[in-house]
């Protein structure tokens, strides 16, 4: 597609996003998923007048522990209805967004510059988990599915309620970038809050664990180092 026509891309993907989600368990959710996986597919940095970089220096960033700091990870507000949000999130090299969950969330997420590591878990029921070990908080048994490597050139990396619902992001070598559609939007007065987790045993020694393999997670406050600035999106205008 002609680069003189991304303007309306953007655009093009917030409409699709509002019909998609608007009726998540209608008989054509599954056409319109794909239709607007392959409008996402589509985005390139460029058309959200965007260059490889980090996140800028903002003092008094969300959670931002000390003021003037540059935060490790920004976020570029793009727009929010009750149905879906959309928005980029900058990373800088070597940051990482902690492995937390989506509660009751659809979610779509499309790298834009850099290349990332996600790795993508299920919660498994509690009924069918074996006690957990002993922990000082509270324990959530998940289902470690997949660790891949994203880049501009991947295909977006797709979340369901039940399916790779928690994530955690890396950015590796480098700084990276990426195209987040969450729907509904966290919302925690209808039960849609973020919670974090930390894996409670590590890798088996030696060479890496074949995947899927089950784990146990417990729940935890985020990383003192971690938090999230805020910088305005310079792309094209949206009207969900």
């Amino acid at each position: 597609m002609p680069r003189d026509n991304m303007a309306s891309l953007i655009q093009r993907v917030a409409r699709q996003a509002r019909i998609t989600f608007r009726s998540p368990a209608g008989p054509a959710f599954g056409e319109n998923l794909h239709r607007l996986q392959q409008l996402l597919d589509e985005v390139r940095a460029e058309d959200l007048h965007l260059a490889p970089q980090g996140p800028a220096a903002a003092a008094g960033g969300a959670g931002c522990p000390r003021a003037g700091a540059v935060p490790p990870v920004s976020y570029m507000h793009i727009c929010e209805t009750e149905s879906f949000s959309m928005g980029v999130f900058l990373l800088r090299g070597g940051a990482c967004i902690p492995l937390h969950d989506h509660p009751g969330m659809n979610g779509m997420l499309k790298v834009l510059y850099g290349t990332l590591r996600i790795a993508c878990m299920d919660a498994l029921p509690a009924a069918a988990a074996p006690p957990p070990p002993p922990a000082p908080g509270p324990c959530l048994r998940a289902l470690l599915r997949s660790r891949q490597h994203y880049t501009p050139a991947s295909p977006p990396c797709l979340l369901s309620p039940h399916t790779d619902n928690l994530h955690q992001i890396d950015a590796v070598e480098g700084p990276a970038a990426f195209l987040d559609i969450l729907a509904p939007p966290y919302d925690p007065e209808h039960g849609r809050d973020c919670h974090y987790y930390r894996l409670l045993e590590g890798p088996p020694a030696g060479a890496e664990p074949a995947l899927p393999r089950e784990v146990w997670l417990l729940e935890t406050a985020p990383a003192a180092d971690f938090w999230c600035g805020g910088e305005p999106y310079p792309g094209p205008r949206v009207c969900p």
